[in-house]
């Protein structure tokens, strides 16, 4: 099931980061659990079960709601407004 948010993502997004979360990174860390992109924009930020969480807080900060597992061999997405997978 979908919801309303994918239907207004882009067609693709090129992640900003193939090597891991952009944030984190940033400050010299490598300390993340798993990872996430942005259906948005491409940002690519750890899940809730890292220690920053970065993911959760680009929503926050950016709005943008729709975000797809970055790792191997997982497809699934997460909305963050429909608190679901969609």
């Amino acid at each position: 099931m979908t919801c309303s948010h994918v239907e207004q993502l882009p067609a693709s997004v090129e992640p900003d980061s193939p090597d891991g979360c952009a944030d984190c990174l940033a400050a010299g860390e490598h300390n993340w659990a798993h990872l996430r992109v942005c259906l948005s924009c491409g940002h690519v930020a750890c899940c809730d079960s890292s220690p920053r969480r970065h993911a959760s807080a680009h929503f926050h900060v950016g709005g943008h709601p729709v975000m797809r597992s970055f790792e191997p061999g997982e497809d699934w997405r997460w909305c963050y407004v429909d608190n679901r997978i969609v």
